[in-house]
């Protein structure tokens, strides 16, 4: 079939040489001739037209002038503008390099024509293929497509170029389902085979490398079995071809988007190809087979012109004819007909891309010997800066001045050939639309690819003006796999390509904030992931807050222990002189209150946000509060111990266990606890901690002790004081109740034991916030022990029980103890004699009888006024009768206020006579220490 286009170009290149031709100023007075062969889209035909000229100019090189007829003598062929197709321009190529004949092709894109090593002489004005190559990746970037499949022309230009585009796609991760060679002199089962690969394909993105004849089978097959949703990507050899750009097609291709070349401007070629006229054209013998197929009619004269006679230049693709059938069966033509009428691929010169490179192939040959026309002797190119002989010029001097060529075009561009012999240029991209006023396929701009911008900003597209499938707005869909939303990543399926995955979960603590993620990040580390993993939050800082139930809560209970232990301490004060409170030791009361106060107060340093000082602080006041308090206890005890177990209380017990020494003891065992803390504090002081690792999405907000061994010190230095407080509580238990309370005292020990040892494995298996009211609730549990154990019962005596809050009642408790001291000692003392009397056997058996009397009798010397003798005969006396496995003992005691003297002197002297009797007439004589004062 006829190549309209085809014959565009050519009539581009007549019209380009008989511009310059007419030009005062380039090349004055010289005339360039051509002469033009088909190459008949087949490399042996290139070939042969080439090795036509080529042996005419090995001729002209012998200089056979002298011995031939030169009146028709065709001059040397000093450049050539062609071929159209990278495979004839290739084969071309190779033979005119051996002679340095310039070629510049419009059509070769292919990027193997760039290695001047093997193709010396070519030069181009079309881009190299190559930037085509990466604008196809790109644009599938740009989509966010990633699975494809590949078409190219099993030739020079399809295979170079769709390499080039599998490397591009391998850098942006891009996925090639299947990858074919077509031909259009494949054979039908070679076309199903390639049908069927993209029938069953799921990719619907298909790059095709390749011309329009050869695609054309292809596509026809695919129109016949109907195959669409297919968006065709389409190199620029057929992104406008009017043999696949058809209506008819459309259904299946209309979603294709190609790249053109820059379309350029040729003032005056309009009017020309409409003068095109076999009569006036008698210089071009092609005119004639353009009429015939444009009326499709014939001219008697042109019969030897077939109508199936194949065009001029096999080029990137070949317009549609009008007819296939003989001149038997057309009417001949009458030479009116008119041009303008008829709609051809050759008329259509809105957009002139191929034939403005042909124009301007044309004027780079022309520029280039007008270089050599205006060369200056000295400032040339060969040796010594010599010039070329216009009228002499070889070929090889024409290739020379070619590759240094530099001159601005009719559009005002600079043109100058790279090392490579190429212009780098830009690309249109166009969409397939379908007119709506003749249902014709027309290519609609929508974008272009700027060659010499940066990396990321090559690419411009106007999706707006896309239609996909000729009508649709709606991006289509070419991925293996579906987007993997936000907050999931892309994870691989084994045996499958890296398009193909599956979305997986972002895993806790990582984020992905984008569609397809490869990988999800890391959150900061203050920072956790949302529930979506889309996003990270800022962590849950936890600690035992103010504000919470559970940290209220110890505060209350916190507050209510100040205030119980501020409220004894009120009574205390205020019943200072009452027997109960100076029998229990006055001074150590109030300041074993005080150490209760410190105990509550220092709990209330774990509540609230850590911070260095109070990590500091707090565990210091826990442990010094406590080791006073204790102390306290303890010198109380054991210094009521040791008196009422003391058998001869002198005056050395009273110096010894004075108030000033029992105030340095307590200060004593306090001071090594401060000693700890000051050797903590000094060599691993604890601090404020963020403890990201016990829980991912919480800050435990902590305070990290330093040194646990010092903490271990801390507390068992308090335990081992509480033990020994237990200890001589416990053997104080049985001492006067209503004097030292010392079995409240050893049951408060025992609950300050209980808590401390629940505390060890409480505090070793909580974490966080709990650690720290762990510590408030054993604090706060030991410490209402002790203030309930020692205090209640005595501020209950003395607030609800004023009647045993008297002299009396404290001395006759402890005479009571001292009487059963005594007759323990005495029946003990009895029971050994009557075993020694048993022994030298003269004894019975009877049961021994004892009685004590104690009787004290003070004679006043000076009668007492009325009222206070009332008030001694309301004076009790106290009796006791005990009972032992041999024997029983009767205690009676009465006491009887002395008169107050006129000396003022308050403390009097009494004495206890213990008068003990039993079978053995034995008797013992015990005294005991009274303190009142």
């Amino acid at each position: 079939r006829y190549n309209f286009r085809g014959f565009r170009w050519l009539q581009a290149m007549i019209f380009a040489i008989e511009e310059i031709n007419s030009s005062p100023t380039l090349l004055p007075n010289m005339t360039l001739g051509y002469r033009i062969f088909d190459t008949c889209n087949t490399v042996s035909k290139a070939l042969e037209a080439t090795l036509s000229f080529v042996a005419q100019n090995k001729i002209d090189s012998l200089n056979l002038d002298e011995f031939c007829n030169c009146s028709e003598h065709i001059p040397s062929t000093i450049a050539v503008v062609g071929a159209t197709g990278s495979g004839i321009s290739t084969a071309v190529a190779n033979l005119l390099g051996l002679f340095y004949i310039p070629q510049v092709s419009y059509a070769s894109s292919s990027r193997l024509l760039s290695n001047k090593n093997q193709f010396k002489s070519f030069l181009r004005t079309i881009p190299n293929d190559e930037h085509q190559a990466t604008a196809m990746a790109d644009i599938i970037e740009y989509f966010r497509w990633n699975w494809v499949g590949t078409i190219a022309a099993d030739d020079d230009y399809g295979r170079p170029g769709i390499e080039k585009f599998r490397e591009e796609a391998e850098e942006r991760d891009i996925c090639i389902d299947f990858s074919e060679l077509i031909s259009q002199y494949s054979d039908e089962e070679e076309i199903q085979q390639v049908v069927e690969v993209i029938q069953n394909s799921t990719a619907r993105v298909i790059v095709v490398f390749s011309s329009g004849p050869d695609l054309e089978p292809l596509i026809k097959e695919i129109v016949r079995r109907n195959i669409t949703g297919k968006i065709w990507l389409a190199s620029e050899a057929w992104a406008s071809s009017s043999l696949i750009a058809m209506p008819e097609f459309f259904r299946v291709i209309g979603s294709t988007i190609g790249f053109a070349l820059k379309a350029g401007q040729i003032p005056g070629f309009r009017e020309f190809l409409q003068k095109v006229h076999p009569k006036k054209s008698t210089n071009n013998g092609f005119a004639k087979e353009f009429w015939e197929e444009t009326f499709n009619c014939y001219l008697p004269d042109g019969s030897k012109n077939s109508p199936t006679s194949t065009s001029f230049h096999k080029g990137h693709e070949e317009g549609l004819g009008a007819g296939n059938g003989t001149a038997a069966f057309r009417p001949p033509c009458t030479g009116d007909e008119n041009i303008t009428n008829v709609e051809t691929p050759y008329m259509d010169y809105t957009h002139l891309r191929i034939s403005y490179n042909v124009y301007l192939a044309v004027y780079s040959i022309a520029h280039a010997l007008q270089d050599i026309y205006t060369c200056t002797p000295g400032k040339g190119l060969f040796t010594n800066g010599s010039c070329a002989d216009i009228k002499k010029v070889e070929a090889w001097q024409v290739l020379k001045h070619l590759r240094h060529l530099n001159f601005t075009n009719n559009m005002g561009e600079q043109v100058d050939f790279d090392e490579f012999g190429d212009l780098v240029g830009n690309y249109s991209i166009i969409n397939w639309h379908l007119s709506p006023e003749d249902g014709s396929v027309v290519f609609e701009e929508v974008g272009h690819y700027n060659v010499y911008a940066k990396k990321g900003e090559r690419l411009f597209i106007n999706e707006n003006k896309i239609l996909w499938s000729g009508f649709s707005k709606e991006v289509p869909f070419s991925n293996c796999s579906r987007d993997c939303l936000p907050g999931t990543r892309k994870g691989i399926i084994e045996g499958e390509p890296t398009c193909c995955f599956e979305c997986v979960d972002c895993p806790d603590g990582e984020y992905s904030d984008e569609t397809d993620a490869s990988a999800c990040d890391k959150c900061p580390e203050d920072y956790w992931s949302n529930e979506n993993h889309t996003s990270c939050i800022p962590k849950q800082i936890e600690f035992l807050s103010w504000t919470e139930p559970f940290g209220i809560a110890l505060t209350l209970f916190a507050v209510l222990g100040i205030f119980l232990t501020s409220f004894v301490l009120g009574v205390f004060t205020k019943f200072r002189n009452t027997p109960i409170v100076k029998a229990t030791n006055r001074e150590l009361s109030y300041l074993l209150l005080f150490s209760l106060l410190c105990c509550f107060s220092s709990s209330l340093f774990f509540i609230g946000e850590p911070q260095n000082w109070t990590c500091r602080l707090r565990q210091p006041a826990f442990g010094i509060s406590f080791v006073l308090c204790i102390s306290c206890i303890l010198v109380k005890t054991n210094r009521v111990l040791l008196v009422f177990e003391a058998k001869i209380p002198t005056s050395l017990h009273r110096k010894w266990w004075g108030l000033n020494l029992q105030f340095l003891l307590v200060f004593l065992c306090t001071f090594v606890q401060i000693v700890i803390c000051v050797i903590w504090l000094y060599t691993a002081p604890p601090s404020s901690y963020r403890n990201h690792e016990l829980e991912d999405e919480i800050i435990f907000i902590t305070c990290h002790e330093g040194s646990l061994m010092a903490l271990g010190f801390l507390i068992g230095y308090t335990c081992l004081l509480a033990a020994i407080c237990f200890f001589f509580a416990f053997k104080s238990r049985k001492l006067p109740e209503n004097f030292n309370e010392a079995k409240f005292i050893t049951f408060s020990m025992l609950i300050f034991f209980i808590v401390w040892i629940s505390f060890i494995p409480a505090y070793a298996s909580t974490y966080g916030k709990f650690v720290s009211a762990v510590e408030v609730i054993a604090i706060l549990a030991a410490s209402f022990g002790l203030l309930a154990c020692i205090f209640f019962n005595k501020v209950y005596i003395i607030l609800f029980k004023p009647s045993r809050n008297t002299i009396e009642e404290v001395r006759c408790s402890t005479a009571a103890h001292a009487f059963k001291v005594a007759a323990r000692a005495t029946l003990r003392r009895s029971n050994v004699s009557r075993k020694r009397s048993n022994s030298l056997g003269g004894s019975t058996g009877s049961t021994p009888s004892s009685s004590i009397s104690s009787k004290s009798n003070h004679e006043d010397p000076f009668p007492l006024p009325a009222s206070a003798e009332r008030q001694r005969q309301q004076q009790r006396g106290c009796k006791q009768k005990v009972s032992f496995g041999s024997g029983t003992v009767t205690l009676s005691l009465s006491f009887e206020e002395p008169q107050k003297n006129a000396m003022a002197n308050r403390n009097a002297k009494h004495r206890n006579s213990l008068e003990a009797q039993n079978s053995d007439d034995s008797l013992m004589r015990h005294r005991a220490l009274l303190p009142l004062q």
